[in-house]
């Protein structure tokens, strides 16, 4: 393994640090948490110029083929930024899933113009029981009827649903001798009939989550995203890389967090000198620093596996995903705590990286969720 960052990566992030510093600067993103869309349409086309909404997308389908330690490079940068929108949505979740396991009609269809920004899209995975693994794809069904599919149930905590040009489904088709059998994927297009899409309160309001209802949606044979009742497989590998990128998001936030205090300890005085100088302090942002560095090295290292088809790949998802979420918890709550009063109040920006962790840390498992699939993993090897 070569430990750092290739020339093309490092150029990849102080061009995205610089832009995102221009053009998503946190009165940007105030504004854009009061809106639906959380996110301007200017905005959406000049990612898409950027390349940035196809980074991962396969070059004949209008993307740029890059691979995952490319796109944590860039992810890292959207959370210390703390970009709003539904990039996680339609390049993380819905078009991975298109990518994934779309036919070459499906992949064509939809690829192009999600890399172009002229189309949004999502994947709706979770139900009301909140879990990750194919135990929780139970409730939303899908039967074969006048040769195509019919659609029930209801999906939870979607992101931005609501802005969804097309959504792929997670249903339940039958039942199989393992619960990874019998799951399979569907592209349901908006403006489908039955159904019907809420927007949810949510902690981090710069990206939306919603509940959608499919109410015998009728879906042609041609919505079949990949194999009938082999959806899990591919679906399961667009979660894990799904859940290292918003590892690194974490990761950039928490690092924001971590350098906005520092720079407040330093100029912050107490009793006649800076606070920074207070031993307390001191300790605390080594402790923040700390979990950050632990946590960007095993995100980095899941990324790699993934792109090299290491064996222990999903073991180290886990392993990021774990240290991102309690790393994003406890950086942000420190960050707060060192800043005092006004670190808790609406006018401060801690709060806009607090909820974006929170959000991150619960989405795809939360670190209990993947310490636990950590120990079903090492029992069964």
């Amino acid at each position: 393994m070569d430990i750092g960052f290739s020339e093309e990566q490092e150029l990849l992030r102080d061009t995205a640090r610089k832009f995102l510093d221009s053009e998503c600067t946190t009165r940007f993103v105030r504004q854009m948490m009061e809106t639906e869309a959380a996110v301007t349409s200017e905005f959406w086309a000049q990612l898409a110029d950027n390349g940035w909404l196809g980074i991962s997308f396969p070059e004949e389908a209008g993307g740029s083929g890059l691979g995952l330690l490319d796109l944590v490079v860039l992810m890292e940068e959207l959370g210390h930024a703390v970009m709003p929108g539904p990039y996680p949505a339609t390049v993380l979740l819905g078009g991975a899933a298109i990518a994934a396991a779309g036919s070459r009609a499906q992949q064509q269809e939809w690829l192009p113009r999600l890399a172009a920004g002229e189309a949004k899209a999502t994947l709706a995975i979770t139900e009301a029981n909140a879990r990750w693994d194919a135990a929780g794809i139970a409730a939303v069904t899908a039967r074969e009827a006048a040769g195509g599919f019919m659609l029930s149930g209801t999906k939870m905590f979607v992101p931005d649903a609501h802005l969804a040009d097309v959504l792929v489904v997670a249903a339940r088709s039958r039942d199989g001798s393992t619960l990874e059998d019998g799951i399979s994927l569907f592209l349901v297009p908006r403006d489908a009939a039955g159904l019907a899409v809420t927007v949810l309160p949510s902690i981090d309001e710069t990206r939306k989550l919603c509940e959608v209802r499919l109410d015998s949606v009728p879906l042609p044979a041609a919505a079949l995203v990949g194999a009938l009742h082999g959806g899990w497989a591919p679906l399961a590998r667009v979660i894990d890389r799904a859940a290292v990128a918003l590892s690194a998001e974490i990761c950039g936030a928490a690092q924001r967090v971590l350098d906005l205090t520092v720079e407040y300890a330093k100029m912050r005085v107490a009793f006649g000198k800076p606070i920074g100088s207070y031993q307390g302090v001191k300790h605390k942002c080594a402790d923040m620093l700390v979990e950050i560095e632990n946590a960007k090295s095993l995100t980095y290292y899941a990324a790699w596996a993934i792109d090299e088809n290491d064996p222990e790949a999903v073991t180290a998802v886990s392993m990021a995903k774990a240290a991102a979420s309690d790393a994003g918890r406890k950086v942000c709550a420190a960050g707060i705590q060192l800043h005092g009063g006004i670190g808790m109040t609406w006018e401060h920006d801690l709060h806009l990286y607090l909820k974006r962790a929170k959000a991150d840390e619960v989405a795809l498992g939360d670190a209990a969720w993947h310490r636990e699939r950590i120990a079903r993993l090492v029992a069964g090897s």
